[in-house]
């Protein structure tokens, strides 16, 4: 038996440890175990709204200037067609996952987070977590575990609200971003979002709903404009595949585990909103654990996932729809104060009541189209 913990957290990708160090800051005693060694890489698009550089600040890992690349705002190209939107504050920043990885794992043993790798969960239950034959107890269980978690499953957290998943291939390249922006690339069956990790580097991610549509060489042919872009550009990785799911689960806490991130639900990755929204759990799980209540943490969490969750249903009817897509990107290239609307909605930086007026107005340039 070893000596009890005040939170231990399974998963040490960016929200296990997020968690880890939001927990720890608040005083808790925390330890973070992970099956594997680092660094944990996924396949995502590896860019980060400007909320969720504001979040790592909090968590004393922000990113300095010369980290990474900074990026204005968001880009739809449809056919030739192109919409730009700034964000209206700040702005985002394009960072390797690896090296975002490094600077969460960095902060937590800063601040005193005990970290095992290499070191699976075998079992929880009400008192503590099972690492093979050793038993440590703990207060607070936080399955950090990705969507296929245990945690989840063990604690009985499976039942979903809504679910949909589409397939993803990430690939970069050795290329001087050509945009300040993070852009969007639509196709009839494909997807692209292009996000600058450096002064010389792009991340690209496809997104289709077979694997097929999301294959490079496929999905490249009915992307030309990225096509030309991409040119012939060195690719400076392989490419990798995966899975992008849109989940909303009934609770997300039982008894003393919760789950954060991926674990606890997630958004398609087109949104870009899955570290922000991992992140601000990571915080409203601190103050649930500070308070005593993890109900006050469920409550946030649906409060948290309802507007990315509206906007990845929107970018998915979107995809799934040419014609109006057409209209809509048309509708923004020629009146882009709808798309900085519509942006700074998707940021939470926008008023209920001006997303409704920018809606009533693209409505009605749709019906007029």
């Amino acid at each position: 038996m070893a000596e009890r913990v005040d939170v231990f957290v399974v998963g040490a990708g960016p929200a296990g440890l997020a968690a880890a160090i939001a927990a720890r800051q608040k005083g808790f005693r925390v330890t973070v175990a992970d099956g594997a060694a680092p660094p944990v890489d996924k396949t995502c698009g590896e860019g980060m709204m400007p909320e969720s550089h504001a979040v790592l600040r909090a968590l004393g890992a922000g990113i300095a200037a010369g980290e990474g690349f900074r990026f204005r705002g968001i880009r739809f190209v449809q056919e030739g067609a192109k919409a730009s939107a700034d964000f209206p504050r700040g702005f985002g920043i394009g960072l390797r996952r690896p090296l975002l990885q490094q600077k969460l794992m960095a902060r937590a043993a800063e601040c005193g987070v005990e970290l095992l790798w290499k070191t699976p969960v075998t079992e929880i239950d009400g008192q503590g977590v099972s690492l093979g034959a050793q038993k440590v107890p703990a207060r607070w269980i936080v399955g950090a575990d990705g969507q296929g978690s245990r945690v989840r499953r063990w604690s009985g957290l499976e039942a979903t609200r809504v679910s949909s998943r589409r397939f993803a291939s990430r690939r970069h390249y050795r290329l001087r971003p050509w945009s300040e922006f993070m852009e969007i690339y639509w196709g009839r069956r494909a997807q692209a979002y292009l996000t600058p990790v450096s002064s010389e580097e792009i991340c690209v991610v496809l997104l289709g709903e077979c694997p097929e549509d999301a294959a490079f060489e496929r999905a490249l042919r009915e992307l030309p404009e990225l096509q030309d872009r991409l040119g012939r550009a060195e690719p400076a990785s392989r490419a990798r595949g995966g899975v992008t799911v849109s989940r909303s689960l009934g609770k997300v806490q039982r008894g003393n585990v919760a789950l954060v991130g991926d674990a606890s639900g997630s958004v398609d990755a087109i949104t870009g909103e899955g570290l922000r929204l991992a992140f601000l759990q990571a915080l409203a799980l601190a103050d649930a654990m500070e308070a005593g209540n993890l109900a006050c943490y469920q409550r946030q969490h649906r409060s948290l996932e309802r507007r990315p969750m509206a906007m990845g249903k929107w970018m998915l009817l979107l995809g799934r729809h040419p014609a109006l897509r057409a209209r809509v990107v048309e509708s923004f290239a020629r009146k882009p104060e709808l798309f900085q609307k519509l942006l700074a909605f998707h940021v939470g930086e926008g008023h209920p009541a001006e997303l409704l007026s920018a809606g009533v107005a693209l409505g009605w340039r749709l019906l007029a189209a």
